[in-house]
Formats: C-alpha cells, sequence, structure tokens
C-alpha cells in the first residue's frame, strides 16, 4: 500500500486577522476536498494572520497514481489564487502489509 502525503505552505496577501485568513484557508480546504479523493487539514500556523499550512494524504496501489494525485491537489491550489503557495512537499511511502489468506479449513468466519 502506498501513502502520499503533502505539505502546503501558503501566505495569505492582504489579510488583517486571523478570522479572514481562516477564511481563506476554509475556503482552499472546501474546494480540495470537493475536486479530490484526499484527506485535507489545516495543520500548521493556525494562530497566524497570513500564514497557514495545509496537510494532505491519499492511499492507493502505486506510487505514481498516489503522487500524481497530490501534484495536481497542489497545482490546484497554486491556481485558485485565494493565498500563494510559498512551499509545497509531496512524499509517498510504501506500508507494507500482510496479504488476506484463507485458509483451506477457513469456514468463513471471522
Amino acid at each position: 500500500m502506498m501513502v502520499g502525503v503533502a505539505i502546503v505552505e501558503l501566505h495569505v496577501h492582504g489579510s488583517r486577522s486571523l478570522k479572514e485568513k481562516r477564511g481563506v484557508v476554509r475556503s482552499v480546504i472546501q474546494r480540495v476536498r470537493n475536486r479530490f479523493a484526499v484527506a485535507v487539514a489545516e495543520v500548521g500556523g493556525q494562530d497566524t494572520w497570513q500564514r497557514a499550512q495545509i496537510g494532505m494524504t491519499t492511499v492507493g496501489g502505486d506510487a505514481r497514481s498516489v503522487r500524481a494525485a497530490l501534484d495536481r491537489a497542489v497545482e490546484f491550489i497554486e491556481g485558485l489564487g485565494l493565498a500563494e503557495v510559498t512551499d509545497s512537499d509531496v512524499d509517498v511511502l510504501t506500508v507494507a502489509h500482510r496479504e488476506f489468506e484463507r485458509e483451506s479449513d477457513d469456514d468463513g468466519q471471522d
């Protein structure tokens, strides 16, 4: 299983209060949720007026599709124009798991 994680750092120009910044960040988060199959949340900068960090994650069977999904989400945020993307990082991790195997004497009950 592949787990993709992205961190996007934003600068909200012209924001003069936490309330203004949170409105922009909430809008970005909601638009990403509506458009992409990723989990997304504000993960840093909650107490600053103009800076925010957004974290995103998704899972899949191959690294290429997981990375592509997160890259598209980052590009989408950049294209919104609601805030400047000052930095972003995407990483894909391999998580080992056991294969599900039915034993020959298993009666189908867990």
